[in-house]
């Protein structure tokens, strides 16, 4: 039977499996009370090197750090089978849903932030994704703070098996940023167009056969009063799938719809389980910074070649804020190597 059966994860929790369970962490080998390890400025700690086949089930952490945005500056890398170019290149915090060098509480079914009032930027990630290997898992993550990391604790459960499932993709995590993004200038009186989506805000350019299980969208809407409007949801959500040119096969209605709310954010930050604003801002005029979460679950977006998921900042790109992005998805290998990872200048806040 495949490690991955179809069907409600809860309705075949009886079903038992061939798989060993197993757990790399960072607790005490001496036997004391430290359960944790320390990254210097500048240097990268291993967390997880897995020899065999298997898969990762659940990965925790959390950190203490005297740099407010370590968040942005520890970078977690996962490299599945071997390959040079790392499958996961994406920021600690913005991994586990959360953007802005923030945190802020919040669950939703594959990924969780439990934070209380007064721990800042301390709290508990959780990362529920299956991530599957065949020969090796290695993790890592770089320090790219001016200051040691004092204290990273972290747990990484997996199950080892005698052999992997041939028909299982490798996860993916991708992070982008555009600070801010170009607003188009249309001429008086001609009302926006967006026919073509290339001026769009990117969230992921994949290559190869597989499919994409949602992104975390973080949106700094700072010039909220210097635009024609203050709202920022207007961008519509475009799937090009396998090279098509336009339309796109998925086309949506504007950013609140793809995220599956409705009439702007009226609720402000809330969980859900498969949609939800982990970080909320003025929800009379959406100005400030938001965090946005959409997990295709039930409704992954298919691709047998290629896939390229983007969406427009404000009407037809009418808006210039600053948009960050992590995009999930599964894919067969090799997958298209991630360009340059942003700079710290262009990943850090504008606030």
């Amino acid at each position: 039977m495949s490690q991955y059966p179809y069907g409600s994860p809860l309705g075949r929790l009886a079903e038992l499996r061939d798989a060993r369970s197993k757990r790399v962490s960072s607790w005490d080998q001496t036997g004391g009370n430290r359960d944790c390890i320390s990254i210097p400025a500048g240097q990268t700690a291993t967390l997880a090197d897995i020899h065999g086949a298997g898969c990762i089930r659940h990965i925790w952490f959390t950190i203490a750090c005297p740099d407010n945005r370590y968040l942005r500056k520890l970078i977690l890398r996962m490299f599945w089978d071997e390959e040079e170019n790392p499958s996961v290149e994406v920021p600690v915090g913005d991994f586990f849903g959360c953007g802005h060098a923030k945190l802020q509480h919040f669950v939703s079914l594959p990924l969780s932030v439990i934070k209380g009032p007064g721990l800042g930027t301390q709290a508990g990630m959780n990362c529920y994704f299956p991530m599957p290997f065949a020969q090796r898992a290695v993790i890592t993550v770089e320090n790219q703070c001016e200051v040691e990391v004092r204290a990273f604790y972290y747990y990484i459960d997996y199950e080892a098996y005698d052999s992997l499932a041939d028909n299982l993709g490798r996860f993916h995590a991708w992070f982008n940023v555009e600070k801010p993004c170009k607003a188009l200038k249309y001429p008086e009186g001609k009302p926006p167009v967006n026919l073509t989506g290339k001026d769009n805000y990117l969230i992921l350019d994949a290559k190869g056969r597989g499919h994409f299980v949602g992104c975390v969208l973080s949106v700094d809407n700072w010039n909220a009063f210097h635009q024609n409007y203050t709202w920022f949801g207007e961008g519509d959500d475009m799937f090009f799938i396998d090279g098509e040119k336009w339309p796109p096969s998925l086309h949506g209605t504007g950013t609140e719809d793809y995220f599956c709310e409705a009439w702007g954010f009226p609720s402000g930050a809330y969980s859900g389980l498969y949609t939800g604003v982990s970080i909320g801002s003025d929800t009379q005029n959406w100005s400030g910074q938001w965090t946005l979460y959409r997990f295709h679950i039930e409704d992954p977006v298919h691709f047998q070649k290629s896939l390229r998921f983007s969406i427009e900042h404000g009407h037809a790109n009418d808006q210039g804020n600053d948009y960050s992005s992590v995009a999930y998805w599964y894919q067969t290998e090799p997958h298209k190597p991630f360009p340059p990872f942003p700079s710290l200048e262009m990943r850090m806040p504008r606030r």
